[in-house]
């Protein structure tokens, strides 16, 4: 086996490249803003070639009320304003859902079905809008300790799976939100003269959600007695991935919100590959072994396996990934892949995680849950405020006051979408320059 830098040992005839977020006006605004509902082309790309590294970062926020600072006058600064909201100069908060609202979608050689369609946040392993910082061997998280396991936190992602193509690679954002996201990004790749060999597999992933999973007896302790029935199927389990075609799993991500108080793992994790019936080829001992942990889950991220979010940085909820690097799972006509909802499928918690395979073309047709079905759950808090028109017995003054802040932010509104918009106009221009210089680098690489 290659060791995973014996490749720098060896010359390469390719051409490495890159699309990205520059500001094309030399100026220092490198961001792309993406507006409510649309979908941004982020790299069109000629092959053959292999995408080598992505790295984003972005942000999605709700403005609650006026600032002071007007759009306008903040036009040519820093995009956020990191100033708390208590000084007065603004009132705004990230939107908490939006890196489930936000899809990454790629495609490739022209298929009819996309290869990936994820939410954004969980493709790189933000689970339930929850950043927080992990190193892996694929991938990486980095966030700031007060984004940090915040609902929608900025922070900065980075993947390093490698994703060869044939004759084209399209990499695309699909902002599902009723506000605009500003996103920073550099996506590098390599062109290559020759054809890939015949062997080559093309990597896929894919997001699934069960809320709530089936389960049988959710009021009952996990471990205990009660729930120690046999279960010699794989029925009512969670799916992960179910494909057919010819590749190889490289494993997952899982999101757990666990309402239920005791411990959500416990569940066998069973691999049925090509003929299988049962047993499948692959019968794991419980959730948190199929991680690569033991007596529950530790906060710990190693290269290979490990924990995001601990169930003690926020109670009931966690999110842990497992990576085949180095121990792929082939299939040579079919692979599902499931695990057990606690032991035999006894809860009922909310279950979301993201597939990562590579196989053969075509890629297989799927589709993702609705935006509604995606939102994650958050911890219950009280209600703010209902606004309410000012009394009449008030004074005019707050009468009239009151009256002015609706009409402030009203206008304040209108420029935030004007700027918004200008923002996103200038990003589709400098989307079409990226994949015209794109094709010019192809042309000049043959």
């Amino acid at each position: 086996m290659d060791s995973p830098l014996s490749s720098l040992t060896r010359r390469q005839d390719a051409r490495t490249a890159r699309v990205s977020s520059w500001d094309q006006r030399g100026r220092n605004q490198d961001n792309w803003t993406i507006g409510p509902g649309e979908t941004r082309v982020l790299a069109d790309l000629e092959g053959p070639g292999q995408l080598t590294h992505i790295w984003t970062t972005q942000f999605c926020r709700q403005v609650l009320g006026p600032g002071l600072l007007q759009p306008e006058d903040t036009e040519q600064t820093a995009p956020v304003l990191e100033i708390h909201n208590a000084l007065g100069l603004n009132w705004e908060q990230p939107d908490p859902d939006y890196y489930r609202k936000v899809l990454l979608r790629i495609t490739w050689d022209d298929e009819p079905n996309p290869a990936v369609l994820v939410p954004l946040g969980d493709f790189f392993g933000i689970g339930h809008c929850l950043p927080n910082s992990y190193s892996s061997a694929l991938f990486t998280v980095s966030a700031k300790p007060e984004e940090s396991l915040i609902f929608g936190g900025s922070a900065a992602l980075n993947c390093w799976v490698p994703m060869p193509f044939n004759r084209r690679a399209k990499v695309e954002i699909v902002n599902e939100n009723d506000l605009p996201l500003t996103m920073y990004f550099y996506i590098d790749y390599e062109l290559f003269r020759q054809q890939l060999p015949e062997h080559t597999v093309y990597f896929h992933a894919r997001w699934t959600r069960s809320d709530p999973c089936d389960g049988w007896g959710p009021q009952l302790q996990t471990n205990s007695p009660e729930t120690n029935v046999a279960h010699l199927s794989d029925e009512g389990n969670f799916v992960l991935l179910e494909t057919t075609g010819s590749g190889h799993y490289i494993g997952c991500n899982l999101s757990v919100h666990h309402r239920q108080g005791s411990w959500w793992g416990e569940g066998d994790d069973m691999i049925f590959i090509d003929d299988d019936t049962w047993p499948p080829s692959l019968h794991g001992t419980g959730t948190e072994d199929y991680f690569n942990h033991a007596w529950g889950m530790q906060k710990n991220a190693y290269a290979y396996h490990g924990t995001i979010v601990h169930e003690s940085d926020v109670p009931g909820y966690s999110v842990t990934y497992r990576q085949h690097v180095v121990d792929p799972v082939r299939f040579s006509s079919r692979i599902k892949v499931s695990i057990e909802h606690g032991h035999a499928n006894h809860l009922s918690d909310d279950w979301a995680a993201t597939a990562y395979w590579y196989q053969t073309l075509p890629s297989p047709p799927q589709d993702i849950a609705p935006l509604a079905q995606r939102l994650p759950h958050r911890p219950s808090t009280s209600p703010a405020p209902a606004p309410v028109a000012a009394p009449q017995d008030m004074s005019a003054e707050v009468q009239e006051r009151t009256r002015a802040a609706a009409d402030r932010f009203e206008t304040y509104q209108e420029r935030m979408r004007a700027r918004a918009n200008q923002r996103a106009e200038r990003s589709r221009a400098e989307a079409r320059a990226n994949t015209e210089h794109a094709a010019d680098i192809r042309r000049r690489f043959q």
